[in-house]
């Protein structure tokens, strides 16, 4: 019987890289793939986003960015196999609650934060030591797209 990977999506390039590893890996083992994003509203939703159009639907967006990640990353019949997941939450609480029962949960080493100069994005660091899973946080250069 198979497992489950589950990859944590932001549309980052790190997290774009963390898809096509964790995708490999699912075909290596004969797990199944899951894909997760999550989006929450900032503590100050009407400072940070001036100007944000009446009827913005953020977990619209959080799927078009699913959607469109996975799209990039993979072949399109590897991508309509995966499941998709968009959760409002915390990134990191919602990955350790996805997680629970798989095989393996699979980050980048950054996402999209201010701290681009951080050795480990807060979500890796607090997945890798939370999660109640193995956990492959993928590091490396990647091509800026």
């Amino acid at each position: 019987m198979s497992g489950r990977i589950v990859v944590g999506v932001d549309g980052s390039a790190p997290s774009l890289k963390a898809l096509k590893w964790a995708a490999r890996q699912a075909a290596l083992t004969g797990d199944s793939l899951h894909a997760v994003i999550s989006w929450e509203y900032p503590a100050s939703w009407a400072t940070v986003m001036p100007g944000v159009p009446a009827g913005f639907d953020p977990e619209e967006l959080a799927k078009q960015i699913l959607d469109e990640s996975l799209a990039k990353a993979l072949a399109p019949e590897v991508a309509a196999t995966v499941t998709r997941t968009v959760a409002a939450g915390n990134p990191v609480q919602t990955l350790v609650d996805q997680s629970e029962g798989a095989e393996l949960l699979v980050v980048g080493d950054r996402g999209h934060s201010g701290f681009k100069a951080a050795f480990l994005g807060s979500v890796s660091t607090n997945v890798a030591q939370h999660a109640p899973c193995p956990v492959v946080v993928v590091r490396g250069k990647v091509a800026e797209q």
